[in-house]
């Protein structure tokens, strides 16, 4: 296992990171302003169960696919386009305010958003190239099983991302109240979430690979 200044080193890097404003981040602030802290923290939930999964990728090797060859990494990129696209279309399709859902909606929303959040990581292979690039930095090849290893540092990763998206979370629940009292556009905050998916699509369709 890495020793722990290893661990500090890695965490130190890893606060840094998660502190810088990024796609996930943007994801996260937008479903919180639209649904709430609960779909903030889905949202987020989502994200982490896919950085974990892009960490075993890289433990078995599955991510070097993407650098010897390219055709995977364009299937990845486009299909991630494709399916935030998608999301934006549905989003500004959803009827009813997104201020005042319904039990029922809640109930099957937040189950869409968990998956949402984990199929907007999986999607982007730009996270498992920069998982593939980062980690094995922070892993020791004498300390055991390197899936174990990797698991552990996505598990800092996502500790650290939980305690930064936390405070966005509850900071874009407490916009959220405040545009709660907008009557004049109430589906605003899906007009945003909208436009966030979009956005995401286009930064994913016209970035360069990392």
């Amino acid at each position: 296992m890495p020793d722990f200044s290893t661990l500090v080193l890695f965490a130190a890097a890893a606060l840094v990171l998660t502190a810088t404003p990024g796609p996930d981040m943007l994801l996260i602030a937008s479903r919180s302003v639209s649904q709430g802290h609960s779909a903030g923290f889905l949202t987020y939930a989502g994200i982490a169960l896919g950085t974990y999964c892009h960490a075993m990728a890289a433990a078995l090797g599955l991510s070097r696919l993407f650098l010897t060859v390219p055709i995977a990494y364009e299937i990845v990129r486009w299909a991630g386009c494709a399916y935030l696209l998608y999301l934006a279309v549905k989003t500004l399709r959803s009827q009813g305010s997104a201020f005042a859902p319904s039990a029922e909606l809640k109930r099957l929303s937040g189950r869409r958003i968990f998956i949402e959040g984990l199929a907007t990581n999986i999607l982007n292979p730009k996270m498992a190239l920069f998982v593939l690039a980062l980690f094995p930095q922070f892993v020791d090849p004498n300390g055991g099983s390197m899936i174990v290893q990797m698991a552990l540092l996505a598990t800092i990763l996502n500790g650290i991302g939980f305690l930064v998206n936390g405070s966005v979370i509850m900071l874009g629940s407490h916009i959220r109240g405040r545009l709660s009292a907008i009557k004049r556009v109430p589906k605003l905050p899906q007009y945003l979430l909208a436009t966030v998916f979009a956005g995401l699509a286009c930064r994913l369709a016209l970035g360069s690979r990392v």
